[in-house]
């Protein structure tokens, strides 16, 4: 990439700069052929008759004195506010008596003009269970239900809330193999009946489920989800509270469901958007490629 504003780029210097040094051109013809000044074809034939062929490749715009820029002392004692206080602009210029726009700019300058930057990121954990059914991650999220065609396609505002539907997922840690139902709640009898014919659609496809991960909420934690489990001899196992990390795959298909299907058109009821998740589930494990199958489908990771 070369400056916006820059005649010539590396290249075209080169082809200036041989052009005059050994096919005899003249400065002023080769500046001419080149569209630029004499001065300038002056200039790039001294820095590459004192540098080579690094003298013709940009360098910085930027000034070598700043004289208006804030003193190293008075810049670090700024950073060790930011790290160490976490005070904000305001409070430092207060302190400190430097207007706040300057601190803003030290601190954007350093990459710590937001707090998040400066928290550790913690490393990232990824994992696989070995086989289908050794692990099934479930969720729930809820959906407004539909009557008409609302504002987020064009539609009139809602004046009025008309309650929520509940898509509860589930999918398989190995094989990325999902089961998803919209259904008009969330509370412990309807998510065991989800999870009894989830693992029936599982049976189906010849994979036995061991285990279950979900997470604290009260669906997961009723009698009745606990019983559908212990019936059929699954171990229950739970994310560690604020740990949402923990059930990631279930996690990224209510995105995939969110982006795929709930919100990519236009449903006028909410009967005709549950309709349609039944066609999308079958395309995400039978056609679409998985980033986390290396570009398989889930169905093909069940075969083998």
């Amino acid at each position: 990439m070369h400056h916006g504003s820059a005649r010539l780029t590396e290249h075209s210097r080169k082809v200036l700069v041989t052009r005059i040094e050994e096919e005899g051109w003249t400065v002023t013809e080769a500046a001419w052929a080149a569209g630029v000044s004499r001065q300038t074809a002056s200039k790039w034939l001294r820095r590459f008759r004192e540098e080579g062929s690094a003298g013709l490749a940009d360098r910085s715009t930027r000034p070598r004195r700043s004289p208006t820029r804030v003193k190293a002392r008075l810049e670090k004692r700024i950073e060790r506010l930011r790290r160490r206080e976490r005070w904000g602009p305001h409070r430092m210029s207060w302190e400190i008596g430097v207007a706040r726009s300057t601190i803003y700019a030290v601190l954007r300058r350093l990459g710590i003009n937001r707090l998040k930057r400066l928290e550790p990121k913690e490393p990232m954990v990824r994992y696989e269970w070995p086989a289908p059914g050794d692990l099934i991650h479930v969720d729930t999220k809820k959906l407004g239900r539909i009557q008409g065609i609302g504002k987020r396609f064009g539609g009139p505002r809602s004046a009025h809330k008309r309650g929520w539907n509940v898509v509860h997922i589930a999918i398989d840690d190995h094989s990325r193999l999902a089961y998803a139902e919209e259904l008009p709640d969330e509370s412990g009898e309807t998510t065991a009946g989800f999870m009894f014919r989830a693992l029936a659609f599982y049976a189906s496809h010849g994979i036995l489920v061991c285990r279950v991960l979900s997470d604290n909420g009260s669906p997961f934690v009723s009698k009745a989800f606990a019983d559908v489990l212990e019936s059929h001899g699954i171990r229950h196992l739970r994310t560690r509270a604020y740990r949402p990390q923990t059930n990631g795959k279930a996690e990224a298909m209510v995105k995939i469901l969110l982006n795929g299907w709930a919100y990519k058109r236009p449903y006028t009821s909410s009967a005709r958007r549950a309709a349609a998740l039944g066609p999308f589930m079958h395309a995400y494990n039978h056609s679409r490629p998985h980033g986390g199958l290396d570009g398989a489908r889930p169905i093909e990771r069940v075969r083998q």
